[in-house]
């Protein structure tokens, strides 16, 4: 019998080891994973620069807190911030502690407590991230949640019209839902966020835990719009696979966050912060992000030109959708781990298709044809 609680639903396989884009099960099997643990081994399993970055820094220093200087720190937010609007980081462990800073900072700073969130959307599942969440299903259980949240339709521009007002701190959103069926912010809503901030003194926080580092083809998906976070939050991909969460901020926040304000045992140590850095001199360099770019570009036009039409492909970079219709995805994601392809679900309808950014079109090739296979 386990000694584990059972909050997961567990796969089939047991995966045991990888390199690049490919795990192997205890059994000897290996699959293709395009999950990447959910968007976070952004450079593969195993990335040799990454090995040696934990080898080189676990000989040295782990953990020392916040209590004291920690470098790697200043050299992870100075190439984060590097050629943004932004202008200082807090390091934390995750992506929901990520986002509870966020909250935490937009309300102190504004001193008001509304904040606007949206259907569908994922901020974690600690209380506070929890109650920004759009979806029933994640609050189902845990009575009543941290109050002031109003959830509104996505990309619904007559209803965030009609809902601000001097009562709101912040508008909290993700620029693709990754959770929520790979929904992305249409040049309209971002173009209405926008105005409704400047005009209203609203702050903007984006939730980049799944679209930032990289993971859109460029550092974050913001880039790609017209809007101008005051807050972002990072998580996932900043590591690699190794734990590591943070939230960027402009410069009028730096007074707000003075000593004691906020704080965190883990986050920000010595060796997350080496592996971080490693990570970014990867990811960060143009060239890598160009061909983020040109990896996506192929594998929508592999994807649209081998399957039904009925099928839809969404989404940006290498977070992509295949919207299934009224379909549940669950049977094809588990024939897909059956032929040899690992994926996730994004909602009852959609496929997330989340591989390493440093998949081969020879792997993406390979993935479509097994979708093909499944999917016909």
């Amino acid at each position: 019998m386990s000694a584990l609680f059972g909050n997961y639903g567990k796969r089939r396989a047991q995966i045991v080891k990888g390199q690049g884009t490919v795990v192997e099960d205890a059994s000897g099997k290996k699959y293709l994973d395009f999950t990447s643990g959910i968007a976070v081994v952004s450079l593969g399993h195993a990335h040799p620069a990454i090995v040696k970055a934990i080898q080189e820094q676990s000989e040295k220093l782990w953990h020392i807190s916040n209590l004291f200087d920690i470098p790697g720190q200043e050299k992870v937010a100075q190439k984060l911030v590097a050629d943004t609007h932004l202008k200082y980081a807090f390091f934390c462990n995750s992506g929901a502690e990520a986002n509870e800073a966020a909250i935490k900072l937009a309300r102190k700073h504004t001193g008001k407590h509304h904040i606007i969130t949206f259907e569908k959307s994922f901020h974690g599942r600690t209380f506070g991230a929890m109650s920004a969440t759009g979806q029933g299903k994640v609050h189902n259980g845990f009575g009543p949640l941290v109050d002031k949240f109003t959830t509104l339709p996505f990309n619904d521009v007559a209803a965030l019209e009609a809902t601000v007002d001097d009562s709101v701190a912040a508008i909290m959103l993700e620029m693709i839902q990754g959770e929520g069926g790979v929904n992305s912010v249409t040049p309209e809503f971002a173009a209405a966020i926008a105005k409704i901030c400047e005009d209203k003194g609203v702050l903007l926080i984006v939730d980049e835990v799944q679209t930032g580092i990289g993971r859109t083809g460029t550092r974050y998906a913001y880039e790609q719009t017209v809007l101008q976070p005051n807050i972002v939050t990072l998580a996932k991909g900043l590591g690699g696979g190794f734990p590591v969460g943070g939230m960027l901020g402009t410069a009028e926040f730096y007074d707000t966050f003075g000593p004691g304000t906020h704080g965190t045992t883990f986050g920000g140590n010595p060796l997350a912060m080496h592996v971080a850095e490693t990570v970014l001199d990867y990811v960060f360099e143009p060239s890598f992000l160009e061909n983020v770019q040109d990896l996506s570009s192929y594998f929508v036009k592999q994807l649209q030109a081998n399957l039904p039409t009925s099928y839809t492909v969404q989404g940006q970079g290498l977070l992509l959708g295949i919207g299934c219709g009224e379909a549940e995805v669950a049977p094809y994601i588990t024939a897909a781990e059956e032929k040899g392809l690992l994926l996730v679900g994004a909602g009852p309808n959609v496929i997330r298709l989340l591989p390493p950014l440093t998949v081969t079109k020879a792997e993406i090739d390979e993935a479509v044809q097994i979708l093909k296979t499944i999917l016909r």
